[in-house]
């Protein structure tokens, strides 16, 4: 898998031939089928590598107590991930690929989901959880594969942090601004502190049916 993974960083997907691969890796090719199952298998593989190595640069970021900061800098952390390993990026996010749903693949979605639900937890999203999630995933994605595929003398870096700050605009509210909680926020904030405490009197149809309200209102 490293040496799949250096063929990838250095070549791109083409790189990956089954002949170049076992080459690199001293192996024969009925080993990386046995490991692998297939090519597919091994691109999976590679992907999941690359999760891997986003994720612990992401865990090294830890919590500054802001977590409308932290979802910038974690916006920050993926653009600049997407710039300095493309191929592992087109590789995890230019296609449709098994490998984008892999286990570390998850973990990754759950770290923007974990920060977006702190935000609600603190009174100060906009939107439901799951619809804020997906908007800053699918927007933060569209920036760095339109910034990977101009040329690098021609990329506007700016282009980033314009879409950021757009991103968190719509999502967020500034908790210095009085009067700015409006029932959806609220709504998201309540749903984050039910789920955050297993406690509540409330039986398990209670608890699934407060959350389809709430999530209708913040929504």
């Amino acid at each position: 898998m490293r040496a799949a993974a250096d063929l990838l960083q250095r070549g791109g997907r083409d790189a990956l031939s089954t002949r170049a691969v076992t080459a690199a890796a001293g192996v024969q090719a009925p080993t990386l089928y046995r490991l692998f199952g297939d090519k597919d298998g091994l691109l999976d593989a590679v992907a999941d590598y690359g999760f891997r190595t986003y994720l612990g640069s992401k865990h090294a970021l830890g919590d500054s107590g802001d977590p409308v900061e932290d979802l910038r800098r974690g916006w920050d952390l993926h653009v600049e991930f997407g710039l300095s390993m493309p191929a592992f990026y087109l590789l995890m996010y230019g296609e449709p690929r098994s490998g984008a749903a892999s286990e570390a693949g998850r973990r990754a979605r759950a770290v923007l989901r974990r920060i977006v639900e702190r935000i609600a937890a603190a009174g100060r999203l906009r939107l439901g959880v799951e619809h804020a999630a997906q908007l800053v995933h699918a927007t933060g994605m569209g920036v760095v594969l339109t910034l990977i595929s101009s040329p690098p003398e021609e990329r506007d870096r700016e282009l980033s942090v314009v879409a950021r700050e757009h991103v968190l605009r719509s999502i967020t509210t500034d908790e210095a601004v009085a009067g700015e909680a409006t029932a959806p926020s609220r709504a998201a904030a309540l749903r984050a502190a039910v789920d955050a405490d297993p406690h509540l009197p409330l039986t398990a149809a209670e608890r699934a049916l407060l959350a389809e309200w709430l999530d209708r209102i913040a929504g």
